[in-house]
């Protein structure tokens, strides 16, 4: 019997889009594989058209983009990028997220709002995803909105490395911005040994966006540095709330440590202004330049985590043991 012997070795392929592609390059750098050259522009009328320039026919592609703003432009670059994919014969297609967009929408607040998070996974599954990678998602739960494996990165160990080795001869303690994210402060008390845990009690005005107020704070932090951890910096508003009640409750200084730096206006002018020591953040997002410039802020790079995890999914490894099962 004769045939052609076909091999079955597999293919990485890396492709990124405009959003944040110096992102993009330090992951491809750091796993020693190329982004494919990629055609990417905007008609006139603000379409976007998308081609790759080398076969991806039986790869395993890996397609990064993270949502920054304008969020709605590169959120359908992305799933257009998809699309292109499997219409060219790639056998599996990962959407990587540094950051997902339209996480804070993942539950309805009121009646007649949408929840637009889970629309996100389903138009990647429609544009022909079968996995999504994504770094701290703004709730656990978003992982279930989509259809077939999430991986669910967490920056918290590069982030807490960071606060223990420059931090770690102080007296700690961590505190949540709210309630509902005092599990992830858990898991932060646990990272630096055990420290204290504490949490801002505030309210919010469902109808008015990027606005809240910190109330009074809940757990012992006199005399500590406190660590003020979230998921994301948007406006500036709460987190610096945070910090101005925690020094009024007799902090001794207060470090706020976030993975996503949205940084949405006025956010740059409120940390340059508020109390905060030293405020660290990880470059899912790339940062303006008047934030570069802003000396109590520090980026920290999330793209050893990425590659990593890219590395674990191609190579069929265990995404989960990189965070000791804690995902």
């Amino acid at each position: 019997m004769t045939g052609i012997l076909k091999t079955t070795q597999k293919n990485l392929m890396l492709f990124t889009g405009r959003a944040h592609r110096a992102l993009s390059e330090e992951i491809a750098q750091k796993l020693g594989t190329p982004l494919v050259p990629t055609e990417a522009y905007a008609f006139a009328n603000s379409e976007i058209y998308v081609r790759f320039n080398e076969s991806v026919r039986g790869c395993d592609a890996f397609v990064i983009q993270s949502h920054t703003a304008p969020v709605n432009e590169w959120i359908m670059e992305h799933l257009i990028m998809v699309d292109a994919l499997k219409r060219a014969s790639a056998k599996r297609i990962t959407v990587v997220l540094p950051f997902y967009g339209y996480a804070r929408q993942d539950k309805k607040h009121r009646g007649r709002e949408p929840i637009s998070a889970r629309l996100m996974a389903d138009l990647f599954k429609t544009a022909g995803a079968d996995r999504l990678m994504a770094v701290d998602l703004h709730t656990a739960q978003i992982q279930g909105f989509f259809d077939g494996p999430v991986d669910h990165l967490m920056a918290l160990p590069i982030l807490a490395d960071y606060v223990r080795e420059k931090y770690g001869e102080e007296q700690l303690a961590v505190v949540s911005p709210d309630a509902g994210r005092i599990k992830v402060a858990e898991y932060w008390s646990n990272s630096l040994g055990g420290v204290p845990l504490a949490f801002i009690h505030k309210t919010r005005d469902i109808t008015r966006p990027n606005q809240s107020v910190a109330k009074r704070v809940v757990g012992e932090v006199t005399g500590r540095t406190c660590v003020l951890v979230d998921d994301m910096i948007d406006s500036g508003g709460t987190i610096c709330q945070a910090a101005d009640a925690l020094m009024a409750e007799g902090a001794s200084s207060v470090v706020v440590a976030a993975t996503h730096a949205i940084f949405s206006e006025p956010a740059v002018q409120r940390l340059r202004d508020s109390v905060a020591r030293e405020v660290v953040v990880t470059n899912t997002l790339p940062l303006s330049e008047d934030a570069r410039a802003l000396d109590k802020i520090t980026e920290l790079s999330i793209a050893p985590l990425i590659s990593r995890a890219i590395k674990e999914v191609f190579e069929d490894g265990s995404v989960t043991s990189m965070f000791d099962g804690v995902a």
